[in-house]
Order: C-alpha cells, then structure tokens, then sequence
C-alpha cells in the first residue's frame, strides 16, 4: 500500500469566476480552510497568516455593505456567472454535527 492510498484528499474540484472566464478551483473539505474555494489544492493545509486575516476581518468591517451590493450585482449580470451555474454540479450538502 502507497502513502497516497492511506491519507484521502483533503479537497474536491470545483470551478469558479476569474474576471469573465470560468476556472478551475478546489475546495478544502478539511482543516483549518474547510469549505473554501483556494486556487491550489495544497494551500488547504498550509499555514494561517494570522496578521493577514486579522487585516481583512477590518477591512470587510469598514466596507462590507458595498462588497455586498456589488457581488450581487456581479452574480445576476455578469454573463461568466450565468455560465457557470451550468458547468457546477449540483451535489447534497452535508451538515456538520455539532459536539458538545
């Protein structure tokens, strides 16, 4: 038996806009990043920036309500968008059971 076999991929391929193409993503299925959409399947287990993430959690405070309103606008018009509801599958979505 390989390492491959023993340890399950820690991501599933999905697609995305980039500007007005559609591209191919991944998105985390464990670790700190799960459910993310990343560009690199390896950047699900890499380490956290935490100064980065502090800064954009300021950031979407100040300007959070326009970051809304223009991706809802981008979602509805924009036609790579119209596009890509075709190409994604539609799968269940699974629910974490919460412990306590």
């Amino acid at each position: 038996m390989r390492y491959v076999d023993i340890i399950p991929e820690s991501y599933t391929q999905t697609y995305s806009r980039s500007g007005n193409k559609i591209v191919r993503r991944y998105r985390c299925t464990s670790g700190a990043r799960d459910g993310r959409v990343v560009a690199n399947p390896a950047t699900c287990n890499a380490p956290i920036n935490v100064k980065a993430s502090q800064r954009l959690k300021i950031t979407k405070r100040k300007g959070a309500t326009g970051m809304k309103v223009k991706a809802n606008k981008t979602k509805t018009f924009n036609p790579s968008s119209k596009r890509l509801t075709g190409v994604q599958r539609i799968r269940p979505r699974t629910t974490k059971r919460k412990t306590s």
